[in-house]
């Protein structure tokens, strides 16, 4: 479940109505994720089925016309949500206004899972699209992931954007190779494989509803990015909610159209899980054979889960920064850097990311169950809120009852996926969600905190000046030292310098520098004990100048380029990491330039 947020319009001279997304651009920029499921969710219900022999295979179309019949509940829903909700957002927003914080959070945390594992799950679906046509690279499986993640996490480092129109080639190319493997697989003469008599009498009698439940679960994963569109309705051309509407069902038919004659195909060739080649590929190969054909659709694929990835990138460090804006993540998620990324939402993305591709071995079809709890989850909250919505504004009738409808079928989808897959990984998004509620509720009781006793919103009293003194840390008699000191006399009069002895060190000779110095300066001389610097000058600091405000100077020297910041030994930190615990102590940096 991807949900892109919309961003402001470039100040040009066009109209602003001309600056947005079509229907076609729209299914382009916001649906790469939607379309490149059908890459992996066909081949989820395979591997389910394939456990009761060709019986269980040929209720792969069954299967998938229930998927399929999901979809068109949540593309009706979702064209409501557009109506109701035309400035966009995502569940997080609507829970937020309808549902209430802690159901607001809990689909935050549902979309945070969700982002980061399309960014695994797209990786290693195209890894394996990548290995299925070339298979002498298949050993190198997950460091090909993990180049791949690293390059992606560079770009948008770098503030690289990809518009949809870019995203347009590949988007066509996908839809054009998949439906062309479908026509041409329905009307090349091939033969069905199928087994008759008691066979498959026996087979039929061992397929039981678990079966079916766990393959509908494990195929779900195909209904990820369905309602990203409702996320970005203000990102299309006016009449947005028009465009926005149209663009969902279009998504919707391509999706439903894909979905089921790729499981008619499985059907129609006898497909069933082969090690080293995926469901698609071998589609592709009965199909148009191992031909140039064959090669394109590959490549179409890999293109497109590696751009579906990238969606990711775009959507979630926005959402921390909304979660940041609201107090729920640290402040820092919403910094950006001067090409406007937010750093640490990428990086989170990338790293979390990467745990999963180490942990799963970039294998697909072990992240693939994991995908449809999220997703499920914030359909559920979204569609519940809705209900919601429409109750109080009142005349909702047959709306309320769809997205009634459409809460209860996600959530059921969600019980049902979570069982089923309890065993083969969903405990973890179970054990995640409510962690990463309480983290961000943690966070959020943190900085009210904070903003108590920042005593904002009054008129606070008039501010006083208070006797002060400057502890100036200095390790030897030296010009660093005289920088030191003199910036220390132009803030204050009373100055303190405190030297701590290490063990070993030659204390007279450093007393008798000192002396032949001579600047006029208080120096106390404490033991350092066990080798550090930060606690005895922390100690010295908090058991002196009881009632006085302490200001502690800190003087190093800047290394001249980046990398050389690695060589200096970094005892400053350790200073500043103990005293800015200390209560009335300010703690000041002089940096002293190389030249």
């Amino acid at each position: 479940m991807i949900e892109v947020l919309p961003t402001p319009a470039p100040a040009t001279g066009r109209p602003a109505a001309r600056r947005g997304l079509t229907v076609s651009t729209g299914l382009a920029g916001l649906s790469l994720d939607a379309m490149a499921s059908v890459s992996y969710g066909p081949e989820a219900v395979v591997l389910v089925l394939a456990a009761a022999g060709s019986a269980g295979l040929g209720l792969t179309l069954p299967v998938t016309l229930a998927i399929v019949a999901l979809l068109a509940v949540l593309i009706a829903s979702y064209r409501q949500v557009i109506a109701a909700f035309p400035g966009g957002g995502g569940a997080y927003a609507v829970a937020g206004r309808h549902l209430g914080r802690r159901a607001a959070l809990v689909a935050a945390a549902a979309l945070i899972v969700d982002y980061v594992l399309n960014v695994a799950v797209s990786i290693a679906a195209g890894t394996a699209a990548l290995t299925s046509a070339f298979p002498a690279l298949l050993p190198y499986t997950v460091w090909i992931c993990l180049a791949v993640l690293t390059g992606v996490t560079a770009l948008n480092l770098a503030g690289i954007r990809e518009s949809a129109r870019v995203f347009m080639a590949p988007t066509v190319m996908f839809v054009a190779g998949i439906l062309v493997v479908i026509v041409t697989g329905l009307l090349r003469s091939a033969p069905v494989v199928t087994e008759t008599g008691p066979a498959v009498a026996a087979d039929t009698r061992t397929i039981g509803i678990l079966l079916l439940l766990k393959a509908f679960s494990s195929g779900c994963a195909a209904l990820t990015g369905v309602e990203a569109i409702a996320n970005a309705v203000p990102s299309f051309e006016e009449p947005r909610v028009r465009r926005a509407q149209r663009a969902e069902v279009a998504l919707g038919v391509l999706l439903g159209v894909m979905l089921l004659g790729l499981a008619t195909l499985i059907g129609r060739f006898d497909v069933r899980p082969v090690d080293g080649s995926t469901v698609l590929s071998q589609l592709t190969e009965a199909a148009l054979g191992h031909g140039i054909g064959y090669y394109i659709v590959q490549f179409a694929t890999v293109t497109l889960l590696a751009l579906a990835a990238n969606t990711s990138f775009g959507g979630l460090p926005t959402l921390t920064k909304i979660l940041a804006d609201d107090n729920c993540l640290p402040h820092r998620f919403a910094v950006a850097t001067p090409r406007l990324v937010y750093r640490y939402g990428v990086l989170g993305l990338g790293v979390s990311a990467g745990v999963l591709l180490l942990a799963a071995a970039g294998e697909m079809n072990a992240l693939v169950p994991l995908f449809a709890i999220g997703v499920f989850v914030g359909f559920t909250i979204a569609q519940a809120g809705m209900v919601v919505h429409w109750r109080r504004r009142g005349g909702g009738g047959w709306r309320m009852a769809l997205n009634g409808f459409g809460a209860l079928l996600t959530f059921v989808a969600a019980l049902v996926t979570t069982a089923m897959k309890f065993t083969a990984g969903a405990w973890l998004i179970v054990l995640v969600l409510p962690l990463l509620v309480y983290g961000m509720e943690r966070v959020r009781r943190t900085y009210r905190r904070i903003d108590d006793r920042r005593g904002a919103g009054g008129t606070p009293a008039a501010p006083r000046p208070t006797g002060a003194v400057i502890v100036v840390p200095v390790s030897e008699v030296s010009e660093l030292s005289r920088e030191a000191l003199s910036a220390a006399l132009s803030l204050g009069r009373e100055v303190v310098a405190v030297h701590v002895c290490l063990p070993g060190e030659n204390t007279v000779a450093f007393t008798e520098a000192w002396a032949a110095w001579h600047p006029q300066v208080r120096l106390e001389i404490i033991d350092a004990g066990a080798c550090s610097v930060g606690d005895p000058v922390a100690r010295f600091v908090r058991d002196n100048f009881d009632g006085r405000r302490k200001v502690v100077l800190i003087a190093e020297v800047d290394p001249p380029t980046g990398w050389d910041r690695v060589l200096p030994s970094h005892r400053s930190d350790e200073l500043e990491r103990r005293l800015r615990r200390l209560p009335d102590t300010v703690v000041c940096h002089l940096r002293v330039q190389t030249t």
